[in-house]
């Protein structure tokens, strides 16, 4: 490997560094913005926030042709459209499950449960008919003690009604992964984000007139709150993860985006004051080992589940 092979991974590997960051510290801004307003009018701005960002990005880079060349431009756009309503429904209940989570939990405990999409990604790939690997059993294994560590001081016993929400939204989280998955290798990957937010923020309407009270002057009062998940989150982290990843092992890029949970802990403790016991704390540590475990495979069966679970749409 040269220097300038050196100091473009070095690059890479910052960008997704700076991502992972960014989707961690969105934690703290999902629940800081639930003082303000109630959780589907935050996740439908956040979309529409998400999506223009991201239209902006279409037009800046001039994106035009996705990566299917056999398609024509008609038949592109029908199986853009299809790809972003699927996609869009499966982001719609993984984000709003969460998003309602965040209302009883706190962003540390938040990001480490949401965590767990990498190891159920697998299992789910396992009950479609993939390999399981031993070490996943025992990445499995260490996740359910940190899970039991991480949800209270009385373990599983009084499991928190958030924390119950925000493990429904991982799984949820992993089948829109294996969704994306599909979809994302035969078209544009950054406009198949920017439908599936429109779609996400056409269908939150729904819930948010019918169950919600939504005003201006509560969207204004979480207005930075807003901005950082939908522009910053949504729009700036995935389009650092799409440059990062053209040059990056994908093993390598999904563990680098995993360290998202340590940042959420951070950023809660940072910014909402948010303090975990000593047992959280060994639940946030075996969650986190459970992670790499989970992800420290064979060359060709890292890089298989990498390329999946690293495909995250936030």
């Amino acid at each position: 490997m040269n220097l300038t092979q050196m100091t473009n991974g070095a690059i890479n590997n910052t960008l997704l560094l700076i991502t992972a960051f960014i989707w961690g510290a969105g934690f703290a801004a999902q629940r800081a913005g639930m003082d303000f307003i109630e959780p589907y009018t935050f996740n439908c701005v956040r979309s529409y926030l998400g999506a223009f960002s991201l239209l902006l990005l279409i037009a800046i880079f001039k994106i035009k042709k996705g990566p299917n060349r056999k398609m024509n431009k008609w038949e592109e756009r029908r199986y853009m459209l299809k790809a972003g309503i699927i996609c869009g429904i499966a982001l719609f209940f993984a984000s709003s499950v969460q998003q309602v989570g965040m209302v009883y939990t706190t962003a540390s405990k938040a990001g480490f449960i949401s965590s767990m999409y990498i190891i159920i990604v697998p299992l789910i790939s396992v009950i479609l008919g993939k390999k399981f690997p031993p070490n996943l059993w025992f990445g499995v294994l260490l996740g359910a003690f940190g899970l039991y560590y991480l949800c209270g001081s009385n373990g599983l016993r009084h499991i928190g009604l958030g924390d119950i929400y925000i493990m429904i939204s991982a799984i949820l989280y992993s089948v829109h992964i294996l969704i994306i998955a599909h979809y994302a290798p035969k078209v544009d990957s950054v406009k198949l984000s920017c439908v599936q937010f429109f779609v996400v923020g056409i269908i939150s309407l729904i819930p948010v007139f019918v169950f919600e009270n939504p005003s201006w002057t509560g969207i204004l009062a979480c207005k930075w709150a807003l901005l950082f998940a939908g522009v910053v989150s949504c729009g700036i982290a995935y389009t650092l993860q799409i440059i990062a990843q053209k040059n990056t092992n994908p093993a390598l890029a999904s563990l680098i985006l995993s360290f998202e949970s340590v940042f959420a802990v951070l950023t809660g403790f940072l910014v909402l004051h948010e303090m975990l016991t000593l047992r959280e704390i060994l639940g946030c540590v075996l969650m986190f080992a459970a992670v790499l475990v989970a992800q420290y495979r064979g060359k060709s069966a890292a890089e298989d589940f990498s390329e999946i679970s690293s495909s995250k749409c936030c």
